[in-house]
Parts: structure tokens; C-alpha cells; sequence
């Protein structure tokens, strides 16, 4: 009986410890770089009273004047491009790319951010409702909002 008892614990032992290594590498995977790197401070060249991340009544904006709202139902927002994720100062994903380098794409109410360098159709969270913005540089290095193209928005929306 004894030696049984042995047996299970050795089991559990060995199965846990198997699952605190794992979890550590899953951990060691998400750690990409510091929060200095992966946080963007933009200018907009438009200066609207009201933007994403404003809060009015106690209540937060999600989304402005030049966004596109998509309901997700909680589904996972993509990578358009290969390219990198940032937070901006108001906790939208702000994803740009060397494929379009005078555009940024802000999305905002996004969960669970992958922040950091990634490939064209990696997971960058998720979101009930992702409003989605295109920023376009201007000659003095602010950033316009214009409109986003529908098939930039497709491969945001869904795996391309």
C-alpha cells in the first residue's frame, strides 16, 4: 500500500512540476519587451473636444468622430500586416507596419493585448466591439484621422 501511495505522489509530483515548467515557457512567451516599448504617445492633427478614452458622467468614450465600430461578440482581432502593437496614452492598440508606413491603425476597446512585434494574422486581443481609426502622417508629424479601407478592416476583423 505504501509503495502505491509512493507511486500516485511521484505521479503528481512529476505532473506538476511538468505544469509550473510549462506555464513558466507560455509566461517567458508573453514577455515580449518593456511597457516603455510597447507604449506610443501620438499627436492628432484634428483636436476634437471629444476622443476614445475621454471619460463624460463617469462614463468612458470608446470611439469618435472617424472611427468604424465592428461587433465582435468578444472574437479576436488580427494583425492587418506584419508589423508591431503599442498602447497609446488612452489604452488603444495602436498597430503600425513598414508595409504602410505613413498609416497607423488605432483600435480601441480591445482585450487581452499582445503587445510588441508580430506577424500578418497574429491574435492581437479581443473585443466586443473594436472601433477602429486610420491615422495618416502629416508633413509636420502629426497624425489626421481619415477612413479606413474595407479590405484593411477585413483583415483586422478576420484571419486573412
Amino acid at each position: 500500500m505504501k509503495n502505491q501511495v509512493s507511486r500516485v505522489c511521484s505521479r503528481y509530483a512529476n505532473l506538476f512540476s511538468g505544469l509550473v515548467v510549462a506555464i513558466a515557457l507560455l509566461l517567458a512567451g508573453c514577455i515580449r519587451s518593456s511597457d516603455a516599448e510597447n507604449t506610443i504617445t501620438l499627436k492628432l492633427y484634428q483636436n476634437w473636444q471629444l476622443q476614445a478614452g475621454d471619460s463624460i458622467g463617469g462614463y468612458s468614450v470608446v470611439a469618435g468622430l472617424g472611427d468604424i465600430s465592428v461587433a465582435l461578440n468578444g472574437k479576436s482581432v488580427y494583425a492587418p500586416f506584419d508589423g508591431r502593437a503599442q498602447k497609446d496614452q488612452r489604452n488603444c492598440l495602436i498597430f503600425s507596419s513598414p508595409d504602410v508606413p505613413a498609416y497607423l491603425f488605432r483600435l480601441c476597446g480591445v482585450a487581452n493585448l499582445r503587445l510588441g512585434s508580430c506577424s500578418q494574422g497574429d491574435i492581437l486581443g479581443n473585443a466586443a466591439i473594436v472601433h477602429i481609426a486610420a491615422l495618416r502622417k502629416q508633413p509636420e508629424g502629426t497624425w489626421a484621422i481619415v477612413e479606413p479601407s474595407k479590405p484593411i478592416i477585413e483583415r483586422i476583423v478576420s484571419k486573412s
